[in-house]
């Protein structure tokens, strides 16, 4: 009891408290007036993230299940939507997010704008996208990001960074000998969204919630309480 007492008025406790939240200027936004597809939606706040210059408006946070049914996340890039809705990713096979995708495609991306207090929650399950939609994604890649998929090995313990650097030398040299190598474990992924959330934020705390849900043919949209 006394560690949680202590915990409870520790100097970060307070110093995090003291941190404005909610700081951003929001653009003005009526959810009444959203329109039927999310889509729509999103390619407009993405817009506006692009517009207003925020550093890396693509940025996003994936969410997936472990062989054990335990939450990871990550940051990566957003590398399209869809014209049927669906959000793109790419990431090697081997890679803890491509393998936990492949046992498990359901999972969740999400999307926060600071500056213009606006953040957006994607839930779906991601699917295999075909082979040439993966290999044009790798060949789009700097060719730095291609030798180091190329390298492989993501996200496994490192030993030996002789032999790292060994294997990534070597996959520089592949690269600049062949611009059209492709690695066979780059997959992309779209991730078919069964509901989005859009928030905007706002000083006073009155945030606005719109959520739309998929149904069978098209999209429910509903309002949330703050």
């Amino acid at each position: 009891m006394t560690s949680q007492r202590a915990s409870l008025s520790s100097p970060l406790r307070e110093t995090l408290r003291a941190v404005p939240s909610v700081v951003g200027v929001a653009p003005p936004w009526e959810p009444s007036s959203a329109p039927d597809d999310p889509r729509d939606l999103f390619v407009t706040w993405l817009t506006d993230a692009i517009d207003a210059a925020l550093p890396e408006p693509h940025a996003a946070t994936l969410s997936t299940v472990d062989e054990d049914g335990l939450p990871d996340a990550r940051v990566l890039v957003l590398k399209d939507v869809t014209d049927d809705g669906g959000f793109s990713i790419a990431t090697a096979a081997e890679s803890a997010k491509g393998a936990q995708l492949t046992q498990n495609p359901g999972c969740a991306l999400s999307f926060y704008w600071g500056p213009l207090a606006r953040a957006v929650r994607i839930r779906g399950v991601a699917r295999l996208a075909p082979a040439s939609v993966s290999a044009a994604d790798f060949l789009a890649r700097h060719p730095a990001a291609r030798a180091q998929v190329l390298a492989g090995r993501q996200s496994s313990v490192l030993t030996d960074r002789a032999e790292r650097d060994r294997l990534l030398a070597d996959a520089r040299a592949a690269v600049d000998a062949d611009p059209g190598l492709v690695a066979p474990q780059w997959t992309a992924w779209t991730i078919e969204p069964s509901s989005i959330e859009f928030w905007q934020g706002s000083p006073d705390r009155d945030h606005q919630r719109l959520q739309y849900l998929r149904t069978a043919s098209t999209w429910d949209r509903r309002s949330l309480w703050p």
